[in-house]
């Protein structure tokens, strides 16, 4: 997951967040796309936006608030709430970030600036996220919803279980 080996990237369709990849590229390069996507639609990306984001970039895991909120307090920001709150808020509105409701906590966006329906694997065991394309509209629940009449806008889909790293250490 965090392995500065780089590998083939992941294809659209797969999901990311287990895979082996060049951390240091991976953070970087998002980082520079939220600075440009930000810079071409007018948007604020403060230094305290800017290290929450990187914050969650560098976890490749779901982060509480609060466990930011010590990170940030860390690199000598702010030590209240709101800080946190404000940061994550703007980023969760602008499609960079996405809200585990099971964790009550955030994961950096792999795919931010598209148009897209996250499904998320969550690691029961040390909590790390790997984001897959979903399609809301489709399926069983697609169809549950046609034959109700129902549109839906949003969905959001967690599955809990255990990532490929904590399974090769539980195998050991």
């Amino acid at each position: 997951m965090t392995s500065n080996h780089p590998s083939e990237p992941a294809d659209k369709g797969s999901p990311l967040g287990f895979q082996s990849h060049d951390h240091d590229r991976c953070v970087a390069s998002a980082l520079a796309a939220a600075e440009a996507r930000c810079a071409d639609v007018g948007l604020r990306f403060t230094p305290v936006r800017r290290k929450v984001l990187e914050l969650l970039l560098q976890e490749h895991r779901a982060l509480g608030a609060y466990a930011l909120l010590d990170l940030l307090k860390d690199a000598g920001f702010g030590s209240q709430p709101p800080v946190a709150y404000r940061a994550l808020d703007f980023l969760t509105e602008n499609g960079f970030v996405h809200k585990i409701e099971r964790l009550n906590a955030f994961v950096a966006c792999s795919h931010p600036g598209e148009s897209h329906s996250p499904a998320f694997m969550i690691c029961r065991l040390c909590d790390s996220v790997a984001e897959a394309q979903s399609a809301p509209a489709k399926g069983v629940l697609g169809d549950a919803a046609k034959a109700a009449g129902f549109q839906i806008e949003k969905t959001v889909v967690e599955a809990e279980g255990v990532c490929p790293t904590c399974i090769d250490k539980t195998d050991a």
